[in-house]
């Protein structure tokens, strides 16, 4: 697999052994004192051991930050920015799945503002609030294929007291660069694999089917959900398939890069789930995909039609939905919330919070809380 440098949405460094360019990098943003932030699990193994001594060997005075959840805080935010003001700081690594590199983000911005983390939610123009030139440059290395929040412009942090997840916008979220290093992803075991694999998918999925005018993101969308098809199962069933674990990190940064379009049902309903929950992000997208997909049929079934031309399937919108049956079965994703511990005593409130979730807007068909309620019950039960 040749390395590869983009340019589109940001600086791309893609290719196995990228990782080991890290201290280059922050010579090239002028990074002297990184804040490496991870989360606890990769924080304890030998690969972020290994890129902190290489970071020290080139003399640069690197600090690790993991105290982030499964789903980061708002606490988990503000104790990172207070560790990088006091270790006086000028750059973020941030390394890991979505939840990492989602909190890295937010860290290198909120370390120089005044004001309190919430007043940047992604609702109007919040964002220009911020002290701009108080952002910090970031670097991002996913470990995992899914998010993609590597090629994003914003993080979704937990408000721990309203169980409520809040997207945090700027412009300069963006991390100056990102390094695609399928290296990195090879230690996933299946079960993440599976779930962020199919996060990835619902990315470039919900971009896909969200309605308004954007040749752009649609011609993204159809390539990842290409690489998705013809690459997961091989990542999850032979996780040393730097093959396979290339062309999903790129299917991830393609589905982020996408989903600027919108997003729709599968995140609007997988956020709140996720905050009252505290459920992983990825499986709850990979559970909900069909019953969205078949509660948006009557907005969506002419492009599936050239979606399935795309993807070599056959019978337009059914085709495609049998392979999203065939490939969740294939990849071990459960086909009910039940199944994931989720109980049913809470689903109102979950519909009555999906209708106010930002990726409500990107729905093909603008649900209320009844179809929502309808929609969430059904994959509660199992029910297709």
């Amino acid at each position: 697999m040749p390395n590869a440098n983009y340019n589109y949405p940001t600086s791309v460094r893609f290719g196995p052994g990228r990782a080991g360019e890290l201290a280059a990098m922050c010579a090239e943003l002028g990074i002297e004192k990184p804040l490496l932030v991870t989360d606890p699990g990769l924080a304890a193994m030998p690969m972020i051991a290994d890129i902190v001594g290489r970071l020290a060997a080139e003399g640069l005075g690197v600090k690790v930050f993991a105290d982030i959840r499964p789903n980061p805080t708002g606490e988990n935010i503000e104790k990172g920015a207070e560790v990088f003001r006091s270790g006086k700081m000028d750059g973020v690594i941030a390394i890991g799945g979505g939840s990492a590199l989602d909190a890295g983000k937010v860290i290198a911005m909120m370390a120089g503002q005044e004001r309190p983390l919430w007043d940047f939610e992604d609702v109007g123009d919040n964002w220009t609030r911020a002290k701009a030139e108080a952002i910090a440059p970031i670097i991002a290395a996913p470990t995992t294929a899914g998010t993609g929040s590597e090629v994003g412009r914003a993080g979704v942090i937990t408000n721990a007291e309203t169980h409520e997840k809040k997207i945090i916008f700027h412009p300069k979220l963006m991390p100056s660069i990102a390094v695609l290093d399928p290296e990195l992803t090879v230690g996933l075991p299946a079960g993440l694999t599976a779930a962020t694999g199919m996060d990835a998918l619902s990315h470039n999925l919900e971009a896909y089917c969200a309605p308004g005018f954007h040749p752009m993101a649609d011609g993204i969308a159809v390539e990842g959900m290409r690489l998705v098809k013809e690459n997961l199962e091989t990542a999850v069933k032979d996780p040393e398939n730097i093959e396979a674990r290339g062309k999903m990190l790129m299917a991830s940064a393609m589905g982020a890069t996408a989903f600027q379009k919108g997003l729709g049902g599968m995140h609007a309903l997988a956020h709140p789930l996720g905050g009252v929950y505290d459920t992983h992000h990825g499986m709850l997208n990979a559970i909900l995909m069909p019953y969205v997909l078949k509660a948006n049929r009557p907005a969506i079934e002419e492009r599936f039609g050239r979606l399935a031309a795309w993807l070599g399937l056959e019978d337009g919108f059914e085709g495609v939905l049998e392979w999203v049956l065939e490939l969740r079965k294939a990849i071990g994703i459960p086909n009910s919330l039940a199944e994931i511990g989720i109980g049913d005593d809470r689903l109102e409130e979950i519909a009555a919070m999906a209708v106010k979730d930002p990726s409500a807007g990107g729905n093909p068909i603008p649900f209320g809380e009844k179809e929502y309620l309808e929609i969430v019950t059904k994959a509660h039960k199992g029910d297709l």
